[in-house]
């Protein structure tokens, strides 16, 4: 048996930051390299994602994860021991085989994640690398650009207002350092705007110290837009030019307020067509510098999201989340209709590693950006920054400034920036 062959797999019940059950696992090598993953989970999900294994019952509402725990112990242990850990491709493949569902819904995706995930950070170490390293190969390390989070709603702050129609609808408004030289500087700019949007909101009676899953402000808010014009003004306090140091992302996530073939604004009372819904949007972008949208449109949306390609993608990156749904047949649809110019890689919707690479590869061939993202429930884990940085991905969706979870991908960049000693390059600055 080589160094590299997989020896032990072995996976436990672990929680993710939310308090949720989820899939920790551990791989080890003839060799002795070790790898651990521990497996995170989205709340706001589409319905093309890999599907995850839950045990159901009383056990945590439902959530337990036993089950998919045991098809890690039980089956896959079994399929991938005595397999290179070098040919992740082939290591994968066999899982998915094993499992028979193209969307994982056998063993489960966050199983069949768990040990993917392991054995790459094994191979890395058996090999004496960082997994950056060992995906990228030589050359300095290319940072990500991070997309942060300020002022949270929809399904990543359900229940912190004052009833739940007090949240705002659209999922997330973050900021994009678009003129910072450094990484170390992206995260400093991205702290001021955070700080400044509090203040903002405590001098207007808006109570600020609740903190959504990803660490972005919860605030209680009477409109959407006054959740961008909060983030917009907030640029300003913050000593930094609107447009040129920093611009504004927002992730709409319209899933959560579609149906019946309108978009439903629960905060406002409002039901909108696909067209007035556009039209919203398109009036958000011309008062405030919005340089990202996310999931503007329903995921199935199809025809519409032709025309918001068209209407709003000019000069704007319009990111498909729920959208693609890191699969690559969708992502390859989209390529050839020109829908969507960005797409969000997400490993726990494709449910291995090799499917997620695939997918971000295929759009950077297709001219599309990428960007690597966590989720809601995620994990002290930080592999998903080595994942931006060797995959080249340019961009990283990771939450806020606040949260151990978040601040754990963060640390990692900046160690992989400081480590580098000048000779890191940062994706894209003005």
């Amino acid at each position: 048996m080589n160094n590299n062959a997989v020896r032990t797999v072995r996976a436990w019940e672990a929680l993710d930051s939310r308090g949720l059950p989820t899939v920790g696992c551990k791989v080890t090598l003839a060799g002795g390299g070790q790898g651990r993953a521990i497996v995170p989970a989205g709340k706001s999900k589409g319905s093309h994602e890999a599907r995850e294994r839950r045990d159901g019952g009383e056990r945590y509402g439902g959530r337990g994860a036993r089950q998919a725990v045991a098809a890690v112990n039980d089956v896959l242990a079994g399929a991938v021991t005595g397999l290179d850990a070098e040919d992740q491709s082939e290591l994968d493949a066999t899982m998915e085989k094993v499992d028979g569902d193209p969307r994982l819904a056998n063993l489960g995706a966050n199983a069949v994640l768990g040990v993917s995930l392991a054995t790459a950070l094994a191979f890395a170490d058996q090999s004496g690398l960082p997994l950056w390293r060992a995906l990228a190969g030589d050359g300095p390390p290319l940072l990500p650009r991070p997309m942060v989070n300020v002022v949270s709603g929809g399904a990543h702050a359900e229940g912190r207002g004052a009833h739940s129609r007090r949240t705002i609808d659209i999922q997330d408004v973050l900021v994009v350092p678009l003129g910072a030289t450094s990484f170390a500087q992206c995260l400093e700019w991205a702290w001021r705007v955070r700080e400044a949007a509090a203040e903002l909101l405590a001098r207007a009676g808006v109570p600020s110290g609740l903190v959504a899953d990803e660490g972005g402000v919860a605030g209680w808010l009477t409109t959407n837009e006054a959740a961008i014009s909060t983030v917009a003004d907030a640029l300003q306090v913050a000593g930094l030019v609107p447009g040129q140091d920093v611009g504004i992302a927002i992730d709409l996530a319209a899933n959560q307020f579609y149906g019946d073939g309108t978009y439903n604004l629960a905060l406002e009372d409002e039901r909108l067509s696909p067209a007035e819904w556009l039209e919203r949007v398109s009036q958000w972008c011309n008062r405030y510098p919005v340089v990202s949208l996310e999931d503007v449109l329903h995921e199935d949306d199809w025809p519409n999201w032709g025309e918001a390609s068209r209407r709003l993608g000019q000069g704007r990156q319009l990111i498909g989340d729920d959208l693609f749904a890191t699969d690559l047949a969708r992502l390859k649809r989209g390529l050839s209709s020109g829908v969507a110019n960005a797409v969000l890689v997400k490993p726990d919707q494709a449910g291995t590693l090799s499917r997620s690479a695939a997918v971000l590869k295929a759009a950077q061939a297709g001219g599309y950006a990428t960007v690597v993202s966590a989720r809601s429930g995620d994990t002290e884990d930080y592999w998903l920054a080595d994942l931006a940085v060797g995959w080249r991905a340019g961009q990283v969706k990771v939450g806020s400034t606040q949260r151990s979870e978040r601040t754990a991908k963060w640390n990692r960049l900046l160690e992989i920036e400081a480590d580098a000693a000048g000779r890191a390059e940062l994706w894209w600055h003005a």
